[in-house]
């Protein structure tokens, strides 16, 4: 079995798309990178970089490779969250919902995953208009304009039992978005959510049409059935 420095764990996360930095630190980011990881493809999520976790992050290959300099500055600030959850880091996932200046309230009590989003869009394009109660998930069914088809950090509108879901596209196979919001599995992280759910595809007006399209993941894990 091969070992591997954590510099070289890093490297691979973020080859990955995972917005952290290849410091030889492996703190709480990294850390929460890599339980973002193991969650993803199905593993035990406990953050530590063992045999099973190396033996599947070093086999795992970005399938649409996405230079930073093409990444919209909200998922980039999306991405620097993952990991964060309602229970085990409340208060840093609190601060961060309410850093725009409004937030829901608590994530622990209250549905977040428009927070999330309303957060990461207030903070890095601030001249586009948030939708009336940003805070029900089917509001950004009239954000900004419509796509016809889906680009890196889309705001993708999805329905479900009793409500709906939001979050950025970051991918897709064939039945499925790969999502990265706020209130998956009560985190932020990245989910396959069902593409026969998707009510929308939004992007901001005041950003140039994305000139990238479809990225096909070859992620693991299962559909996400319910994100309340």
């Amino acid at each position: 079995m091969a070992t591997y420095s954590t510099i070289q764990i890093q490297k691979a996360l973020i080859a990955l798309g995972y917005a952290i930095k290849a410091d030889g630190d492996y703190g709480p980011a990294t850390e929460r990178a890599v339980t973002a990881f193991q969650k993803a493809n199905g593993l035990v999520a406990d953050g530590d970089a063992g045999r099973k976790t190396l033996a599947v992050l070093f086999s795992a290959k970005p399938s649409a490779p996405v230079a930073p300099s093409d990444v919209p500055p909200w998922v980039v600030l999306a991405r620097s969250k993952i990991g964060l959850s309602e229970r085990f880091h409340n208060k840093d996932l609190r601060a961060f919902l309410k850093s725009d200046g409004r937030t829901l309230g608590n994530p622990a009590t209250l549905p977040w995953c428009g927070d999330f989003v309303q957060t990461c869009i207030a903070l890095k394009v601030p001249h586009d208009v948030i939708p009336a109660n940003p805070y029900y998930a089917l509001n950004w069914k009239t954000f900004g304009r419509a796509l016809k088809e889906p680009a890196l950090g889309a705001v993708l509108v999805f329905k479900r039992p009793g409500g709906g879901h939001v979050g950025f596209y970051e991918g897709e196979r064939k039945d499925a978005y790969y999502v990265l919001g706020g209130n998956q599995s009560n985190a932020i992280k990245r989910s396959w959510v069902a593409k026969n759910r998707c009510v929308a595809i939004r992007w901001p007006k005041s950003v140039p049409l994305p000139t990238g399209g479809r990225l096909i993941s070859t992620a693991g894990g299962k559909l996400s059935e319910n994100e309340a």
